[in-house]
């Protein structure tokens, strides 16, 4: 199912403006992350699609030509995943899965079928008999996408779905998540505040600041081109270079770096993994603290500029703490960026 939102907007009472107008293009099949801080918008506008709320006058929610702005909630025939999951833990998995085709009113025949096909789809027939209490998080994670997913719903909406987990837990449902919506085949919108979840299950990226799409596009090109600096530092954590700007340099007090361009009255920055170690490197740097981390070291260190700067390095050895080591940055890889407006 295709998805355009045109002119969405949401005022509260009170003037306060929780979203921005905000035009969208949502393509057949297509999953779409609503990434951003808490307070950008990204839930009200998850909201307004599934009909929980009303956006203000002038809007147009068209799913496949239809204009739905009006439609109640059931009539959209929008699935929903929640934070909490919201499954009934008096009931069996089959129970959660049948409940709302009950609601439909369909045959036994046809709730048996519709919920023996999301079970197998969702890898649950060991569990299918057992109560929601005597499962881990992970599987019940996958009740709430079959629960979603047994109406046939037009589009799939999830809102933070696995914030409730914790972090080991979560970095392996990301991926489990994104090959499980792949084979729903589904136009599927989900709300999350974490990048490496947003740019491991989306194919496209809409980031939110303010109220508004910052810049939308797909996880490689958000990382490579960020439109701003809000988009550079949320996508792939870029850092401040703080120094005095002339022209192609960047004076830092720890030395000069050449920049890829002219980029007075601009922001540099530069994201951990591109900073290096080097004999002959054009910055003066005091290493204040290391991190092993498995595959890389992260790196504290002075000096190079105003504040603290921090790298990846993922040499077999690391400097000490104290040591003074030489740094240096690849032109290509300074991100000149027009200064964030003000809030």
């Amino acid at each position: 199912m295709t998805l355009t939102l045109a002119n969405i907007a949401k005022t509260f009472p009170g003037g306060t403006k929780a979203l921005r107008p905000t035009d969208l293009e949502i393509g057949k099949g297509e999953i779409l992350a609503l990434l951003g801080p808490s307070g950008c918008g990204k839930s009200t506008l998850l909201r307004i699609i599934a009909g929980l709320e009303t956006p203000d006058p002038g809007a147009a929610i068209v799913f496949d030509g239809e204009d739905v702005t009006h439609q109640s909630v059931e009539r959209r025939m929008i699935g929903m995943v929640f934070q909490s999951y919201a499954l009934f833990p008096n009931m069996s998995v089959r129970g959660n899965i049948g409940y709302g085709l009950k609601m439909q009113k369909l045959s036994k025949a046809e709730i048996a079928a519709r919920v023996d096909e999301v079970i197998d789809l969702c890898r649950l027939r060991p569990y299918a008999d057992r109560a929601i209490t005597a499962l881990s998080g992970g599987q019940r994670q996958r009740v709430a996408l079959a629960r979603a997913m047994a109406p046939r719903p037009r589009i799939l909406l999830l809102d933070e779905p696995l914030s409730a987990l914790d972090a080991a837990l979560r970095s392996h449902l990301r991926d489990e998540l994104a090959l499980l919506l792949r084979q729903f085949g589904i136009t599927a919108i989900f709300v999350t505040h974490d990048q490496d979840e947003a740019m491991a299950i989306a194919d496209r990226v809409a980031v939110m600041s303010q109220g508004e799409v910052a810049q939308i596009g797909t996880p490689e090109a958000l990382y490579r081109n960020p439109a701003s600096c809000f988009v550079a530092r949320f996508v792939g954590d870029a850092m401040p270079l703080e120094g005095r700007i002339e022209h192609a340099q960047l004076h830092l007090p720890g030395g000069v770096l050449t920049l890829p361009k002219a980029a007075d009255g601009q922001q540099v920055l530069v994201r951990a993994e591109d900073i290096r170690i080097d004999q002959n490197g054009p910055v003066t740097a005091r290493v204040e603290a290391v991190t092993f981390l498995g595959t890389h070291y992260r790196i504290a260190l002075s000096g190079a500029m105003t504040g603290p700067l921090f790298m990846l390095h993922a040499g077999l050895s690391a400097p000490r703490t104290g040591e003074e080591v030489r740094l240096s940055i690849l032109p290509e890889a300074l991100l000149v960026l027009p200064a964030d407006r003000a809030a």
